[in-house]
């Protein structure tokens, strides 16, 4: 991975914060991890992290934050069109971390800096490392991580989309469980343009739409506009770019003030049962009503139904 050895010279001193919850005073920290090694993976090095002054943490190349229980991931190289580099995709595992470890958090919004580009897809003066990964064991290469990250991040993802979201981009915004866009955005695959096709995000957006559609978008290279993609189904809702931030706050608060748990099982067991035979998706998605109703927070809802008030729920 590129920037490895840059990344080791400068952790040195630094320290991370192990919360992200927002306190008008200090941010309790651990013992520094930076540096560290994530999982069984040799090739992929945990970034440095400064403090912001409002609590959340700066990357190098992403920003994160926390208010309001809705964790904000945002893509920041707007000079690179928030391209994917082998160092924002480092970041952002670990800020799926983070966000897996943080019962603080109950929704996600992911965007990305400035109004032009959402972001643009894998830095194309990479492509050749990517083709290095998947020569070895594909399933502990960043990309894989990243994509399949997003089925057990256990919380829900909100993509918001201020600017165009093309290839790897669009697999992205793809990933997310839902997608608000500005109507003057585009969304598209263009790799066919210079000899190469959407590998790895086919198999996102063969979930979400129709083939024939999805073969459009491969076989031109064309990008189709906000409201086009709403209609097919490649995102969630189109709107007027002076509603985006507030349609997504109020999103983001909706989802956020459903219980945890709940939320949590019903999206694991989605992405589970998704591809079974109907036969075995039942039986599974029944073993999950069983436990789902065992939570507390659903005897809290079903109390509060009867009488006639607003759950409290604890994620419990």
């Amino acid at each position: 991975m590129i920037g490895a050895s840059r990344l080791r010279r400068s952790s040195v001193a630094r320290r991370r914060p192990s919360s992200v919850v927002r306190r008008p005073s200090s941010v309790v920290r651990r013992p520094s991890v930076v540096g560290r090694r994530v999982g069984r993976r040799p090739s992929l090095v945990v970034p440095p992290y400064a403090e912001s002054r409002s609590g959340g943490l700066v990357y190098r190349e992403i920003r994160y934050e926390v208010a309001d229980r809705v964790a904000t991931v945002t893509l920041d190289r707007p000079e690179r069109r928030n391209a994917l580099s082998a160092e924002m995709t480092a970041e952002l595992l670990d800020a799926f971390e983070r966000i897996r470890a943080d019962r603080g958090v109950r929704v996600v919004v992911l965007t990305g800096a400035g109004d032009r580009v959402f972001c643009s897809g894998g830095d194309l003066g990479g492509m050749d490392r990517v083709a290095e990964g998947a020569s070895g064991d594909v399933t502990a290469s960043a990309p894989y991580r990243l994509f399949t990250g997003f089925t057990t991040l256990g919380k829900p993802v909100i993509g918001r989309l201020a600017g165009h979201a093309l290839a790897g981009g669009l697999g992205l915004a793809a990933s997310c469980d839902l997608v608000i866009a500005a109507d003057d955005v585009k969304l598209g695959t263009p790799e066919v343009n210079v000899g190469l096709w959407p590998m790895m995000i086919m198999a996102i957006i063969n979930r979400t739409v129709p083939a024939k559609q999805a073969f459009k978008l491969y076989y031109t290279g064309e990008p189709i506009t906000a409201a086009r993609a709403e209609e097919i189904g490649l995102i969630t809702e189109a709107v007027p770019r002076a509603d985006l931030d507030a349609r997504v706050a109020e999103l983001a608060a909706a989802v956020a003030a459903k219980s945890p748990i709940g939320l949590r099982l019903g999206r694991d067991a989605y992405f589970a049962t998704r591809d079974l035979p109907f036969e075995e998706q039942i039986a599974r998605l029944l073993e999950g009503l069983a436990q789902v109703t065992a939570t507390a927070d659903a005897r809290e809802g079903i109390t509060a139904f009867l009488e006639k008030r607003k759950p409290d729920f604890t994620g419990e």
